[in-house]
């Protein structure tokens, strides 16, 4: 029996398809999905906003995308001192450059046309080991979680220099991972379970969208597991590859997993949406579909403190054989705490997110995170258009 006969069988009650030889399914975005009141609410203030990540409390589960334009090296700090959590990118500008203003400078000021020359040229430049132990040390020294992230092909060597030199949690990211990774070369890939054993600090990997590779993920102890595949602002993997699936779906999915696997083991690895969450109600919608946390990198390049000048970037935009990022402008707002902690100056839910996060609990009667992933979910493809007609017609609000 064929493979596509098998899973044509698998799927016989779901009534969607893309014809007769392709059997599917129906996958939903945030904007296709809102949260239902119940009976009970809470004042904000109540409603804990704080999460575990490999034994490490964070007051906000918020983690900043180990992107070049959102986190160097003060941007970690700042996100630690306001009770989130700043990955930085052992592989990116802050390692390759001691001093990185020109480096900034070049990559904001090029040509739309030309920019992705521009950083395939200065990502080129050799990544430091001096560099990698160096940042690392700084951002140990303000006090904070030091957080960074490797590529899987990299994590043995630059992940043990930054463990050398005090990192705290390992983040492995790349655009999909998996188990099993055959290599045309014939070199053996990242041992996951055995590295996670040796590496001596917490391992977060990603990315994933499915139910099957999260669980597979989850045996070989990893301490979290980053949710998405191509939904980010400046990512545009799903145009260049055609991979991908909606957030809301792909965190449920994998949601799904780790209930299962806390059924077995009695604790599951954190799970951390990443990517597509533009306003403090897609964060809001993340984790009632089933987050932990979330990691966002476009609200936070905003920030007057973000190394990015205005811009954003995808972490794959420099790739020297298949560029799959672009360069955005998000413009410069208000501060990283304003952002955070607020208070909001903008009715867009792009500033507060603390405060937006902890009025939805509130709204939903939700005491904290936990029951927030209980809260129910409907498919409502009108939510973000419902009675906005005036918001819509005149830019305003929801309109924008």
């Amino acid at each position: 029996m064929s493979k596509t006969v098998e899973y044509a069988q698998s799927k016989a009650a779901d009534p969607f398809s893309i014809g007769r030889g392709k059997p599917s399914r129906r996958a939903y975005g945030f904007d296709e999905v809102a949260l239902v009141p119940g009976s009970r609410t809470l004042d904000p203030e109540l409603c804990d906003t704080s999460v575990e990540l490999a034994g490490n409390k964070l007051e906000l589960p918020i983690i900043a995308s180990a992107m070049d334009s959102v986190v160097d090296v003060k941007f970690a700090g700042l996100m630690g001192k306001h009770g989130g959590l700043g990955v930085l990118n052992l592989q990116g500008i802050q390692t390759r450059y001691d001093d990185c203003d020109a480096i900034y400078a070049e990559i904001t000021s090029g040509d739309k046309n030309q920019f992705v020359e521009v950083m395939q040229k200065l990502y080129s430049s050799p990544v430091k080991d001096e560099l990698v132990a160096k940042r690392i040390q700084e951002i140990k020294k303000q006090g904070v979680i030091a957080a960074a992230s490797v590529t899987p092909n990299m994590a043995e060597k630059y992940g043990k220099i930054a463990v050398e030199a005090g990192l705290d949690i390992l983040f492995v990211q790349s655009t999909v991972t998996g188990i099993e990774h055959k290599s045309a070369s014939g070199n053996a890939g990242l041992d996951l379970a055995k590295f996670c054993k040796s590496i001596g600090v917490p391992v977060v990997v990603g990315n994933c969208v499915a139910y099957d590779t999260a669980l597979e993920l989850m045996d070989t102890g990893v301490a979290g597991i980053l949710v998405g595949v191509g939904p980010g602002a400046a990512c545009t993997s799903r145009g260049v590859l055609g991979i991908g699936v909606p957030m809301a779906t792909a965190i449920a999915d994998c949601a799904g997993a780790a209930q299962e696997y806390a059924q077995r083991k009695g604790r599951a690895p954190l799970l951390i949406a990443d990517g597509g969450m533009v306003t403090s109600g897609d964060v809001c919608k993340a984790i009632a579909c089933g987050a932990d946390a979330v990691m966002i990198g476009s609200p936070l390049a905003k920030a007057i403190e973000s190394p990015g000048r205005g811009f954003h970037w995808g972490m794959a935009t420099p790739s020297p054989v298949l560029p799959r990022g672009t360069r955005i402008k998000v413009g410069t707002t208000v501060t990283i705490e304003q952002i955070l902690r607020g208070p909001a100056h903008v009715d867009d839910g792009t500033q507060n997110f603390h405060g937006a996060l902890q009025t939805s609990m509130g709204t939903l009667g939700a005491a904290n995170l936990q029951e927030m992933r209980e809260v129910e979910v409907v498919i409502a493809p009108s939510i973000l258009t419902e009675g906005k007609v005036y918001q819509t017609a005149q830019q305003l609000g929801m309109g924008r």
